[in-house]
């Protein structure tokens, strides 16, 4: 935004929208890049792209390749990291690389209402932040406090690699 003088194109109007349509699988990516900088080079982790891997996998051996899919279009230009198809609905996963679970939360949350709520998107039936830091005590009460005001169907789960 500073960069930009404040001239920032908002996501929506860069991108045409896609509607949303399930495709299981798992998208290609890397998990580590280069950067060379003026006086320095770089090794960059891609954590999210192993989680996202990771997470693929296991929910495969859970539910079937073919109710898993990554990167798959929301219907509102933006892209659902992770999603399982389930006879009674969708799933959707955020996967958050964020030191604590607050964190993980406060980043995953406005993005897992844009995909099923805003016009044109495809409704979920749970919406599942991923982290990799454990729920402490706090974050377990501040999910019972969001179930019980907004009836939202939100959850954490905990991932390692």
């Amino acid at each position: 935004y500073v960069e930009s003088e404040g001239n920032v194109v908002e996501p929506h109007t860069v991108s045409p929208q896609t509607a949303f349509m399930f495709k299981s699988g798992c998208s290609e990516k890397v998990d580590s890049a280069r950067a060379t900088l003026p006086q320095r080079e770089l090794t960059l982790d891609l954590r999210h792209n192993k989680l996202q891997r990771t997470l693929h996998d296991r929910l495969v051996v859970m539910y079937g390749p073919s109710n898993v899919g990554t990167e798959l279009p929301s219907g509102v230009s933006t892209k659902i990291d992770l999603i399982v198809r389930q006879d009674s609905g969708y799933w959707f996963y955020e996967i958050k690389t964020a030191l604590t679970p607050r964190a993980c939360l406060r980043e995953a949350l406005g993005q897992l209402l844009e995909y099923a709520f805003w016009p044109g998107a495809q409704e979920a039936e749970r919406f599942i932040v991923v982290g990799e830091t454990a729920l402490d005590k706090d974050g377990k009460e501040y999910l019972r406090r969001l179930k019980q005001r907004f009836s939202l169907p939100l959850e954490y789960e905990h991932i390692s690699i």
